[in-house]
């Protein structure tokens, strides 16, 4: 989501890259994105009784972008999934207006605040761990990203967004088949495509572009309510069964400027639904989250609390609360972020965990 190319679509207006420009609107960016934590997990030590002590590196993202001119542009990002670079994004871009634009490739498709503000914009740092927002982990070939095309734009002097596209589907994480799974094991079903949409008003400060903000820092005074949908006819496969995939969510933030400081405040409530074929992905679940920004030397200190709970209809619940102090550098370009989690799913022990963690961005 970080590409000087794409100025106008990006959530803050300080971003990271470095853009050659060629005249005529012509144009080639280049930037990369890293995060880094370090991690003790309760009874995660091989011998499953002591604390485990591990580096790692979560995300190391290329961004690249290009326009032809004012009008027609891409961007080609990739990101290291453990074990090898892959395609993240790739995608033409069309600016119609700004309240027309069309994307087609594999990009992002339209979902709830989290989801698009990924693990490089959220409150706090770090994509929440998919207990309540399972968007990112549940759709798309890799790290939420999906093939398809998309119609978004701003609205009402850019307080109205909106997004809605088509895409391929039949890729959740969640048990489900590919397409070509299911096919060569013989699951027999309609080629249906997934649709997916979102809109969002901003009742102060507008928030132009494609993708999501967790939080602006302080930097704007923000009032938004924004309502996400995904469905697709068919969309879970399965050696036992075939059902309609939907979901869809209402999510909210609240971030004001005070004197010396911001405070936020977000929440979150989700509804998925696998027509009943794998209950442990089908249920209800919602989140919240808190935070206090204020200056601290040369950088900001941003104290926040969050909470998360997905009740499936397996009766397995699962909660997630997190503490944690963001020390910002430079925006969403450097930061470092120190938390504690303690996670409990139903007849099972709770689990805690302490991280710190490094974001640089250029």
């Amino acid at each position: 989501m970080l590409l000087a190319a794409l100025a106008a679509s990006a959530p803050l207006s300080a971003q990271a890259g470095a853009t050659i420009p060629f005249g005529n609107g012509q144009s080639v960016s280049v930037g990369f994105g890293m995060r880094a934590s370090y991690t003790s997990m309760e009874d995660a030590a091989p011998n499953g009784t002591s604390r485990s002590n591990d580096f790692n590196l979560d995300s190391a993202r290329l961004f690249f972008g290009a326009s032809l001119n004012k009008q027609i542009g891409g961007m080609l990002n990739t990101e290291w999934d453990g074990n090898q670079v892959r395609v993240m994004d790739a995608a033409g871009q069309f600016a119609i207006s700004p309240e027309l634009n069309i994307w087609a490739g594999r990009l992002l498709s339209p979902s709830d605040r989290a989801n698009m503000a990924g693990p490089y914009y959220s409150l706090g740092g770090g994509y929440w761990a998919g207990v309540a927002s399972r968007y990112g982990y549940n759709g798309g070939i890799f790290r939420g990203r999906d093939d398809g095309v998309v119609a978004w734009g701003n609205a009402a002097d850019g307080k109205l967004g909106y997004s809605f596209g088509a895409f391929e589907g039949h890729t959740f994480g969640i048990g489900s088949l590919t397409q070509n799974q299911a096919k060569a094991a013989g699951v027999k079903a309609s080629d249906s495509l997934m649709y997916a949409g979102r809109v969002q008003y901003d009742f102060w400060d507008a928030e132009p572009g494609y993708y999501g903000t967790g939080n602006y820092l302080g930097s704007k005074d923000i009032l938004a309510i924004g309502f996400a949908a995904r469905q697709q006819s068919k969309g879970v496969l399965t050696t036992a069964g075939v059902g309609d995939y939907t979901s869809w969510n209402v999510d909210f933030l609240l971030e004001k400027r005070v004197p010396g400081g911001a405070f936020s405040v977000e929440a979150a409530y989700y509804d998925y639904d696998t027509d009943g074929v794998i209950k442990s992905e089908q249920g209800k679940a919602y989140s919240a989250g808190a935070a206090y920004l204020f200056a601290a030397g040369a950088g900001k200190l941003q104290p926040f609390v969050r909470y998360q709970k997905f009740s499936p209809d397996t009766n397995l619940d699962t909660r997630q609360a997190d503490a944690g102090l963001h020390y910002i550098i430079d925006g969403y370009n450097a930061q470092l972020t120190a938390l504690y989690s303690r996670t409990k799913t139903t007849s099972a022990p709770s689990l805690s965990k302490f991280a710190v963690a490094l974001q640089l961005q250029y």
